[in-house]
């Protein structure tokens, strides 16, 4: 039997990058899936597409985490679709990079909005529905430890959510649902290819300070998502797992 055989889960954020390899990780250990996208359909359509292609199951469901109505219905969604809801992968998210003389007020609340309050919203109306042995697992970033220049709100964003982790962790743990956080270091996606990172001199800075000597692969975070979804994780909670390639 998979590991996740019988489960349901939602992966916001999932129409592209990490999220889109969570999703269809998910499936192919046994879960059935809410792709959730906020603008981008068909690139939503196709994860799904992949899913069943591959004997899965999966939805798309559009909303935007940082509203809380969205946020409702995407869980609703679920528990509608499947019946019920067991895993909860928090991993939409923006990033923009700015100095301190260039943030505004339009990007403090973008980043905070989303990055942050959309995983409370999108948590608080799971846990609802979340039974014992659940799993939230909440996508985090190595930001928040090496703490980069000029990416101030960008890092407060993710050392908002590993505090958030913890917390939630201790709150929830006595209903015996745990959360996680999944850290990631510099991830070859659409986005940081769109953002010209990807292929610059600082993504050479960043490898050159990995000690696995490469950037991560989207392939290289969504094992991890198995794991802390799975029973494998049973005694973890409130944990920040790196992964960077041993970049701290």
């Amino acid at each position: 039997m998979s590991k996740l055989s019988g489960k349901v889960a939602i992966v916001t954020g999932a129409s592209k990058g990490i999220g889109a390899s969570i999703a269809k990780a998910l499936a192919e250990a046994g879960a059935a899936v809410v792709v959730n996208y906020a603008s981008s359909k068909s690139g939503a359509d196709a994860v799904v597409s992949a899913i069943a292609s591959n004997g899965g199951q999966a939805v798309a469901v559009q909303g935007d985490v940082s509203h809380k109505s969205d946020a409702q219905a995407i869980v609703d969604a679920a528990v509608s679709q499947f019946g019920r809801l067991d895993i909860l992968v928090n991993n939409s998210g923006v990033y923009e990079f700015a100095s301190i003389d260039e943030i505004t007020e339009e990007h403090f609340h973008r980043l905070f909005n989303i990055n942050v309050l959309g995983t409370l919203l999108t948590t608080q109306a799971a846990a609802k529905h979340l039974g014992d042995g659940g799993s939230v697992i909440n996508i985090s970033s190595v930001v928040s430890r090496i703490t980069p220049p000029n990416s101030a709100v960008y890092t407060g964003t993710k050392g908002a959510v590993d505090a958030i982790t913890g917390s939630l962790a201790r709150e929830l743990g006595p209903r015996n649902i745990r959360v996680n956080a999944i850290n990631p270091g510099l991830i070859e996606t659409e986005g940081t290819k769109t953002a010209n990172v990807v292929g610059s001199e600082m993504e050479q800075l960043i490898i050159s300070q990995t000690p696995l000597g490469r950037s991560g692969q989207v392939q290289d975070i969504a094992p991890l998502a198995v794991f802390l979804a799975s029973d494998d994780a049973r005694w973890l909670t409130g944990e920040t797992l790196i992964a960077s390639g041993g970049l701290r």
